[in-house]
């Protein structure tokens, strides 16, 4: 099932639900790619990304990508198209070229395209709740283009708070006082960050992680320490951690599934690390959001 809105301003809004699918050489605008539910993988440029549920990726203007869906359940995926002038003209309302956006060619020539590093984020806080209004609005249905537009809007405006954080300030923990040093560090740590969240589930090495970073082992413990405040290790345990709460949030899959979807083997190594750290079972965190969610409803 495939719904697309194209609003008065040409942004797009597709939301798309498959088993299969395989889309090549796409590319002219700004695209924010979210997995739902299940698993697509995205090929930008040499670069390949498996996106999960709750995860989501920015794609550049002109980069040229292609993603595919192979699997046995339905996969759903939302992705926001935006024209470039529209991505230029909010661009200069929220700081043009004083916002830093690593790329560093914000504005340069006549050509002011913002260019943005393209990573992998978790879907959570401000920018999960624009997504989901977003997509609940779609559900509906009711194709309120004005709306729509402003959900969109609010979308954009919640990445750039997201890549802020998540990028741009986190040049800022590295010990480099070489300014081009410290960006190109932290381009190869955003390459690690995303090799783990594409294969989280799975036993990756940090020799995988180095060699993909073009880090030695030792450069990247002590580099990735102070851009994430966590080790590698701790890295992949937390994003297994946030990947466990999207999906017994937002789905039905029992924990003994959930525990094989994000890589533990054993249920109850998964169940206690879980509890120490959030001070609830995973059972009891699904039933306690779903209490919160209907008591939202009922007021």
């Amino acid at each position: 099932m495939k719904c697309r809105v194209i609003l008065g301003n040409n942004n797009q809004v597709l939301s798309e639900k498959t088993c299969e699918a395989h889309h090549q050489h796409l590319c002219g605008t700004y695209t924010i790619n979210v997995v739902l539910r299940g698993k697509a993988e995205y090929r930008v440029g040499n670069r390949l990304f498996n996106l999960t549920a709750g995860n989501l990726l920015f794609i550049n203007s002109k980069s040229s990508y292609s993603y595919k869906i192979d699997s046995i359940e339905a996969v759903h995926i939302l992705s926001l198209s935006f024209e470039e002038d529209f991505v230029v003209r909010f661009h200069e309302m929220m700081g043009g070229k004083h916002t830093a956006l690593l790329e560093g060619r914000s504005n340069f020539g006549e050509d002011t395209r913002p260019v943005f590093l393209e990573s992998i984020h978790l879907m959570q806080g401000e920018m999960q709740k624009s997504l989901f209004r977003l997509n609940a609005h779609i559900k509906t249905c009711d194709y309120n283009h004005n709306l729509i537009e402003e959900h969109v809007e609010e979308c954009l405006l919640a990445y750039y708070k997201l890549y802020r954080r998540e990028i741009t300030d986190r040049a800022g923990y590295l010990q480099f006082s070489n300014v081009s040093t410290r960006t190109e560090i932290l381009k190869r740590l955003m390459i690690a960050k995303d090799y783990i969240l594409s294969n989280y589930n799975l036993q990756i090495s940090l020799q995988n992680i180095a060699d993909v970073a073009c880090l030695s082992v030792n450069h990247l413990l002590r580099t990735f320490k102070q851009a994430f405040q966590l080790s590698p290790h701790q890295f992949v345990t937390e994003a297994r951690l946030q990947q466990a709460k999207y999906l017994l949030t937002n789905t039905d899959y029992p924990v003994k599934e959930i525990t094989s979807i994000i890589g533990f083997d054993c249920p109850s190594s998964f169940v206690r690390l879980f509890r120490t750290r959030y001070s609830f079972t995973p059972g009891c965190f699904r039933e306690e959001y779903h209490s919160d969610k209907m008591e939202i409803f009922a007021h």
